[in-house]
């Protein structure tokens, strides 16, 4: 990609931004191997999805303080168990102090319960459809949740993801920025053509470093915007 800089290039700036190669590798994660990605319970999945759907538009920490009283309400995210829950029962807990009171987010555990069910019954479980979904496409497995899933869109889904370990570049406003300054993208990174692009640069890197999506995104942030040591 022609206007794209070499690994070689944003890796010496972010290690020049953060004080070296060992200063910057503190602050660099790696995600999951795909075999211990695939073992994860289905319910997790769907309890990160869940805080992600909650904690967007909202305060993170709030949501991270009532997660015990969330677990507890659904059942500990027991796909079964939630796919039992009727309409009544939805809005009753939706109305419960315990939790965020927000009926079209709480509507959501049930349709994304609903989702990971059905991948999982065709799949074999849903931590091996995500675990086996290859990264040089993974703006098609954002796409996937997006389609099939409850408010799982924009940045909800790839943060859900790369909370739960699986390797997924994020759109922060710094990757955002990066790629907008190297008129790689224009307009809005969500676009098809953004993200197409955006993915394009990604495995152009990795074919270059070797090194995994979530890594790459994190150097690229680092490289560039405020510098916070």
């Amino acid at each position: 990609m022609e206007n794209l800089e070499t690994f070689k290039h944003i890796y010496q700036r972010a290690c020049e931004r953060k004080g070296g190669p060992q200063a910057l590798l503190t602050i660099i994660d790696k995600p999951l191997t795909n075999h211990k990605l695939s073992q994860i319970g289905d319910d997790r999945f769907l309890a990160e999805f869940s805080k992600k759907v909650f904690q967007s538009g909202f305060v993170w920490r709030v949501v991270r303080n009532k997660w015990p009283d969330f677990e507890r309400m659904f059942f500990d995210f027991n796909i079964e168990k939630i796919l039992l829950i009727p309409d009544e029962m939805l809005e009753q807990k939706a109305a419960d102090p315990s939790i965020i009171r927000n009926y079209t987010k709480v509507k959501t555990i049930r349709d994304n319960a609903i989702m990971i069910d059905a991948v999982a019954r065709e799949h074999g479980s849903f931590a091996k459809f995500v675990a086996d979904w290859p990264s040089e496409d993974i703006i098609g497995l954002w796409a996937y949740l997006k389609k099939h899933g409850a408010r799982l869109g924009g940045n909800t889904g790839p943060y859900g993801l790369r909370a739960m370990g699986k390797d997924t570049f994020l759109l922060t406003n710094d990757v955002v920025g990066y790629f907008t300054k190297r008129n790689i993208i224009s307009g809005s990174a969500q676009s098809k053509r953004s993200l197409t692009a955006i993915q394009q640069s990604f495995n152009e890197l990795q074919q270059q470093s070797g090194r995994s999506l979530q890594e790459l995104s994190m150097i690229i942030s680092k490289s560039v915007g405020d510098n916070y040591i």
